[in-house]
């Protein structure tokens, strides 16, 4: 495996450092999430005008052809700056379904929208009950001539509230827990019937509960073909799970970076703390962890646009599970080498731990991935 960077890898992470570190200091995400919008456009626009927007979609489709090693670096870059953007949601979850599983009617339509930065989506797909269960979908579309009419409740819908658009995955056969008989449908923000109750998660994100009465859809919202929808939706959450992987390894570096810079500034017993050997091996045991993660970061990044899903799905789950594993301690030894400072809101340390916290549980946790992992080894093994 190529570990190395191609030319225009590196000139995308350089000046989307640049940017961040210049344009996105930490005293304006504070005030982005204090403004309860959940999103910057002034900052959406300067995405979009870099190209980070169109990065993965097809140059028919104003994208640049990218993939999922491009999404590592966009998301890693603001996983150290702890981005609030609703990029995961808009451009690699809702617009990476349109991308593989829309007609062409909806790629032309949709794919340049988000590309200029004009238009933000959302995938709506978990259900309260469902722990991680993908197929686990109670939301009905039910047929009324040329149309759909979908009933239902979502939950943990990632900037649901900021959304123009919602890609509603709906059962239109089968029972609760069928993988067959699922679709998706491309819904308006502000349809009849449509209630979204947007809200902030604990790390400073957005994410909504989305109610859907009698909503009614023409033909041409489904994606895709009827009832097919699962594997399209699989491999979104796949490539979402990748994304958060390479997120939380910035994250981890930066509280890494962030840490060592304070216990070189905090004195006791009239020396710098970082003198003391007890915790100079605790912050090498942060940089192992952040460093395995980016291995395993890559290695997600490698499968996550594959089709063969029984391999994607393993290393999805193998970088997952460490990755998790490691932002847990990384974040948890972060906040404890800052002492009671560590999670106190002035501090960058407790942004950082907040969100860590979060990518564990998001797309499955630890737990999750690892019964993963073995139920496939056992699999194999019969």
């Amino acid at each position: 495996m190529n570990f190395d960077l191609t030319e225009e890898q590196q000139m995308l992470k350089d000046s989307l450092s640049r940017f961040l570190a210049n344009e996105y200091t930490f005293e304006k995400r504070r005030d982005i999430i204090k403004s309860g919008k959940g999103t910057d456009q002034a900052t959406w626009n300067a995405l979009a005008e870099m190209g980070l927007l169109a990065y993965t979609f097809p140059e028919e489709n104003d994208g640049l052809g990218g993939n999922a090693q491009d999404t590592m670096l966009v998301m890693e870059s603001f996983g150290r700056a702890l981005v609030t953007e609703p990029y995961l949601a808009t451009v690699v979850l809702a617009g990476g379904l349109i991308r593989d599983a829309g007609s062409d009617a909806q790629k032309a339509d949709v794919l340049p929208a988000i590309a200029s930065g004009e238009r933000l989506l959302a995938l709506a797909h978990y259900e309260h009950g469902a722990r991680y269960n993908l197929s686990h979908v109670n939301t009905t579309a039910k047929a009324d001539g040329s149309s759909y009419v979908l009933n239902g409740s979502k939950t943990a819908v990632i900037h649901g509230g900021q959304a123009h658009q919602l890609v509603v995955s709906a059962r239109t056969s089968g029972n609760a827990r069928d993988e067959n008989g699922i679709s998706l449908f491309l819904v308006d923000a502000n349809a009849a019937g449509v209630k979204v109750t947007d809200f902030a998660t604990h790390d400073g994100f957005r994410t909504a509960e989305l109610e859907l009465s009698n909503v009614k859809v023409g033909s041409d919202a489904l994606i895709g073909s009827a009832d097919q929808a699962f594997p399209a939706i699989e491999k979104a959450i796949d490539l979402g799970t990748a994304a958060v992987c390479a997120e939380a390894v910035g994250a981890m570096e930066a509280m890494t970076e962030t840490t060592l810079e304070y216990t070189q500034t905090r004195k006791q017993f009239g020396i710098p703390i970082s003198r003391f050997q007890v915790l100079q091996h605790r912050m090498a045991d942060m940089f192992i962890q952040a460093q395995q993660g980016r291995s395993m970061a890559i290695l997600a990044a490698a499968y996550a646009d594959s089709d063969d899903r029984d391999a994607r799905r393993e290393a999805i789950s193998q970088a997952k599970l460490l990755i998790g594993q490691g932002a847990r301690y990384v974040g948890q030894e972060g906040v404890q080498l800052h002492g009671g400072m560590g999670v106190t809101d002035e501090m960058f340390a407790a942004h950082l731990f907040k969100r860590l916290t979060l990518v564990n549980l998001q797309f499955g946790d630890s737990d999750y991935h690892l019964t993963r992992i073995s139920d496939t080894l056992l699999a194999k093994t019969a």
